[in-house]
């Protein structure tokens, strides 16, 4: 890599933060619950990191590598910033059946500066929405 290409790959990351936190109905049992780790890029309005959905049931946890999204200023009140995110994970089908898919994962969340807020998720054939957002 020469200098050039070091010098503005390192640029394009001035600027970027890690922000952990989860959505759902923490606390209700058997809930699913999305727990994220996003690097931020405001300079570049982008979002990247993993999720990992946890519920209380046998099989119930997901982990979606290489989420990628986008972040955006609204201007409207207490909600300044809204995120929308995408990706897929590894699906495996249930016995008697044999073998796994790529199944699509998505999240959009309505937050204010501090990473709180509403939103909702949807994976496989399962849709959760109107649930909190809260920086961990």
């Amino acid at each position: 890599m020469s200098t050039a290409t070091a010098e503005k790959a390192t640029s394009k990351l001035i600027g970027a933060y890690l922000v952990n936190g989860t959505m759902g109905n923490v606390g209700m049992p058997g809930a699913p619950i999305m727990h994220f780790s996003l690097v931020v890029v405001p300079s570049t309005n982008s979002v990247s990191g993993t999720v990992e959905i946890t519920q209380a049931i046998l099989g119930g946890d997901i982990v979606v590598r290489n989420v990628t999204g986008t972040i955006r200023a609204t201007g409207y009140g207490n909600v300044t910033q809204v995120v929308a995110l995408e990706g897929q994970y590894v699906q495996s089908v249930p016995p008697p059946a044999i073998g796994s898919y790529l199944a699509e994962f998505s999240a959009h969340m309505a937050i204010d500066n501090n990473w709180n807020g509403k939103g909702g998720f949807s994976y496989g054939n399962h849709n959760v929405e109107n649930v909190d957002v809260r920086k961990a």
